[in-house]
């Protein structure tokens, strides 16, 4: 066989492989859309229970149709310190089983002649982009389901077609030949070429079209399925890099993972082929047994080790010693990009670090209040440096939702990453009429104002009624809790009142020389600004009814009152 007939096989080979994996990628956004909200529900039953966070691993590799993709996202997940290394373990286990649902897909061809790709594949195909052009949601998302499938079998079908000319070629089948006598190369074969996809799941599909053209032989096969695990964890390590050294544990982890479980089942295989049924191991494999050899070894091994997550625990804590910085006021807790392998899960930590800017603007209000009253310049000075950071809260927030509203997310997700960015915005500007407030009570201590009595309880007063209402806001917003946000709306309303009725007495005080102008001037523009504060507090509470299609306020309404914000 000439040069040229190996360059057509190559490149046949590489445009059969892009199609798999550009099917595989299809699928795995449709099925994340399709999804939606039920995968968020995933993260919240991820406890200290590590049978669930099996479960939860295997399922969302399914979906995603990459272990190496569900594995970034726990290193993100323990970055961001919403996983410990204990629920990592678990989740990892479960990832390695979920990415053998591709080889089973792959192998499904060999059950039946509809299955063949030659026969699903066009069907697919056609069916799945017709799907795609209804107006209707769920219908687009299974055709994006379904095309994705078509395209992944149309890939395959090209590979096996590219490498069926090979049967004829001696040094092929001599190079499997050799794989199978010497473990280690077969071990190195499977970590090197997953490693350079990036996709474990690629990786055995490509064995299982060799496999389909008779040339992979049984010993061969297990050594390669070993090594593909191993070279499965190199995407987790890269990713781990920049990460603190808990998420850096969580990578090596995986490694371990993978390594112990290739020592123990290669030696076995081992003892098997060359001592206990030598003949067996020259035997052709084909595709369906290549996928369940792949099933047994990550379920095997996810039993054998599922008792001993401490030790692995322990074994990773050897490779990175040390302890994590303690992370101060201004780190952005839950954003992680590694996390944006599945946007749900971001979805819902950007979320997260929402609420967290969102309290942290509360507590702005309270110091602003206590600065005030007390007249106290270092409480001040904490209300300007806590600023600082929630602005660039608001900054990285907008920056990660951008990139969640750019990925595969439904329309009920686009609404919610919609009322995100209107309520980082309502927090910002909270923040800004906190400091505001400090301003003035600079102004306060500079002139020596003293507020009479019956002003400074006015204050108060009404300080403690703004920020329990923007409070409750925060909290509708990180429950989810439409009820609690029309107690908000109708918490603003009230406010507004006591703010005309408070202005009327001041104003009532000054005509009377009760209080100073300076005194008036100050007390006017604070009310105002928590006013103001109050207003925005509905805004965050409308933006929740609005994701539940609860919002009654009219648009001129809300658009008087957005510009009486600006």
């Amino acid at each position: 066989m000439g040069q040229l007939d190996y360059t057509k096989i190559i490149f046949a080979f590489i445009a059969g492989l892009g199609l798999f994996i550009y099917g595989m990628q299809i699928m795995g956004d449709g099925l994340q859309r399709s999804a939606g909200n039920r995968m968020k529900k995933l993260l919240e039953i991820l406890t200290n229970n590590r049978f669930m966070g099996v479960l939860v691993g295997a399922g969302v590799t399914a979906v995603v149709q990459s272990s190496s993709a569900t594995t970034v996202m726990t290193i993100g997940f323990v970055n961001a310190g919403l996983m410990s290394l204990t629920q990592a373990v678990g989740v990892i286990m479960g990832a390695n089983i979920g990415t053998t649902v591709t080889g089973w897909i792959v192998a499904s061809s060999e059950w039946s002649h509809f299955l063949k790709p030659t026969e699903l594949a066009p069907i697919a195909i056609g069916i799945g982009v017709m799907m795609m052009f209804s107006k209707k949601k769920s219908v687009k998302q299974t055709g994006e389901i379904v095309a994705g499938f078509g395209i992944l079998f149309f890939g395959l079908e090209m590979m096996s077609a590219a490498v069926k000319p090979l049967r004829s070629a001696p040094a092929f089948a001599n190079a499997f030949m050799t794989l199978g006598v010497h473990p280690l190369w077969g071990i190195l074969a499977g970590a090197a070429v997953t490693a350079i996809i990036q996709s474990s799941s690629a990786s055995v599909g490509i064995l299982q079209t060799l496999a389909a053209a008779a040339l992979v032989p049984w010993n061969a096969a297990v050594y390669i399925i070993m090594g593909q695990n191993i070279g499965t964890c190199v995407t987790a390590l890269l990713s781990s890099i920049g990460a603190n050294k808990t998420a850096k544990r969580a990578a090596y982890i995986h490694l371990l993972f993978n390594i112990i479980g290739t020592v123990f089942f290669s030696i076995l295989a081992i003892v098997y082929f060359k001592f206990i049924n030598v003949p067996f191991g020259d035997n052709l494999i084909n595709m369906t047994e290549i996928g369940t050899v792949h099933t047994v070894f990550n379920v095997l091994n996810t039993l054998i080790l599922f008792p001993f997550p401490k030790l692995l625990i322990f074994m990773a804590e050897k490779l990175i010693k040390g302890k994590d910085d303690e992370e101060d006021e201004a780190g952005i807790s839950h954003l992680d990009d590694r996390i944006l392998e599945t946007p749900t899960f971001a979805l819902e930590n950007a979320m997260k670090e929402t609420v967290r800017m969102g309290y942290m603007a509360v507590d702005n209000v309270r110091v602003a209040q206590e600065s005030l009253l007390e007249k106290n310049e270092e409480k001040v000075q904490k209300v300007f440096r806590r600023e600082k950071i929630i602005n660039a809260m608001e900054r990285a927030i907008t920056q990660y939702l951008v990139k969640i509203s750019n990925s595969s997310i439904n329309e009920q997700q686009h609404k919610i990453v919609t009322g995100l960015f209107h309520t980082i915005n309502d927090i910002e500007r909270v923040g800004d009429h906190a400091e505001n407030i400090v301003e003035l009570t600079q102004l306060a201590i500079e002139e020596k104002i003293t507020f009479s009595t019956a002003a400074a309880f006015e204050l108060k007063t009404m300080f403690e009624h703004c920020i329990e209402c923007y409070e409750d806001s925060i909290r509708a917003r990180e429950q989810d809790n439409p009820d609690l946000a029309k107690a908000v709306v109708a918490q603003e309303d009230v406010i507004d009142i006591m703010e005309e009725e408070l202005r009327a007495r001041h104003i009532a005080r000054l005509s009377k020389n009760a209080c100073s102008a300076t005194a008036g001037i100050v007390f006017l523009d604070v009310i105002s600004n928590l006013e103001r504060i109050a207003d925005h507090a509905s805004n965050v509470a409308l933006s929740v009814l609005d994701e539940h299609n609860l919002s009654k306020r009219s648009k001129q309404e809300r658009a008087f009152k957005s510009q009486k914000l600006e």
